[in-house]
């Protein structure tokens, strides 16, 4: 069995942010190296790194890029080359909460350090502060997989949606860190994976990391879930979130809340898996999460093939939302809190501060 630790999705070497360019895969597997801060925005734009615990990473690291890139003289200077970058990198994706959730955590270190500091010195806190996010990533979704593996049951059949697995985080995933950890357990299931249009996260992404870990794999069209269902082959649901809301509500994948609704109609137990840093306590439900709308060519020119007629119109959000009742329980780094969620979260993160 292939460890999937060893997929680094993002790795901080020398001072150079290196990613793995997800638009390639599973076709080629090329590392490249995002040296200003305009190639971290694109990348993060353009889906070279993608899931919400990755972009948040990426962006950490991006802040850094950025305000070496602008050589400022002094720590004024300094500090103001972090703001900025910051700001702009935000402007890159709305919907996943940890890219805002990363910004802040870099700025709020930059502004502590200037407090009697140096420029260098200012930095060099950056750079600490950035490694230290990668490694509390990693560090979360093997907790997050420990937490949620024992809702996979011997000779199961898991049902995956879009890609939450080492690709969308620092290493070890989500909701597949949990697939990851079962297997890891001896468990023996088989996961079936949606393709996830229009990008095809499932069959580009998710099939390759599952494929490349040993387990066992189907890929399904978006379509044939509710099938599969009903032919009784599918016993849990487990799928990412790139924003979860005070009342438990959780932002996906375009596509998710199908399946939630299909899953609950056969009665099958739905779950999002997600670190603490996803919840956005400001949003107390579904209905204030922004989503991002997409370009509409990957939808009628997809890979560069035109599939529609010219001229037609496209409506495209890139997630939608699934309803708190939809859901069975948010697996996270510290358990898996169940409803009624607007207790139990609010609970949860007030037992963190006190």
């Amino acid at each position: 069995m292939t460890d999937t630790a060893t997929l680094e999705t993002i790795r901080w070497d020398k001072g150079d942010l290196i990613i793995i360019d997800q638009t390639l895969l599973p076709n080629e597997f090329k590392e490249i190296t995002l040296a200003t801060s305009e190639r971290v925005w694109e990348a993060i734009k353009a889906l070279r790194v993608r899931g919400a615990p990755a972009i948040g990473v990426c962006a950490a690291f991006g802040v850094l890029v950025g305000t070496r890139e602008k050589k400022p003289q002094g720590l004024e200077e300094t500090l103001s080359a972090v703001d900025a970058t910051a700001e702009y990198l935000a402007t890159s994706r709305p919907t996943a909460v940890n890219l805002f959730w990363a910004l802040d955590r870099m700025k709020r270190v930059a502004h502590e350090a200037a407090n009697g500091g140096t420029a260098e010195s200012l930095v060099a806190r950056l750079e600490v502060e950035a490694l230290e996010i990668l490694r509390e990533d990693t560090e979360l979704c093997r907790a997050i997989g420990r937490h949620g593996a024992p809702i996979i049951g011997d000779g199961q059949g898991v049902l995956t949606h879009c890609n939450a697995g080492g690709l969308a985080t620092a290493s070890y995933g989500t909701a597949l860190a949990v697939m990851y950890t079962a297997h890891e357990n001896g468990t023996n299931f088989e996961v079936f994976a949606d393709e996830t249009r229009p990008l095809l996260q499932g069959a580009r992404l998710t099939a390759w990391e599952l494929a490349r870990a040993g387990i066992d794999c189907t890929l399904i069209c978006d379509n044939t879930a509710a099938q599969v269902m009903r032919e009784g082959r599918i016993n849990v649901v487990v799928v990412g979130a790139d924003r979860i809301a005070a009342n438990g509500d959780a932002a996906n994948k375009i596509g998710t809340y199908n399946v939630a609704l299909i899953a609950k109609a056969h009665n099958i137990p739905f779950y999002v898996a997600a670190p603490l840093s996803t919840f956005d306590l400001a949003v107390l439900s579904g209905e204030d999460i922004p989503i991002e709308q997409r370009d509409p060519k990957e939808v009628t020119h997809g890979f560069g093939v035109q599939t529609a007629p010219e001229g037609v119109s496209v409506y495209s959000p890139a997630f939608d939302v699934t309803p708190n009742e939809l859901i069975a329980g948010l697996v996270t780094e510290v358990g898996i809190l169940r409803p009624p969620f607007t207790e139990n979260i609010a609970a949860t993160f007030a037992s963190r501060t006190a």
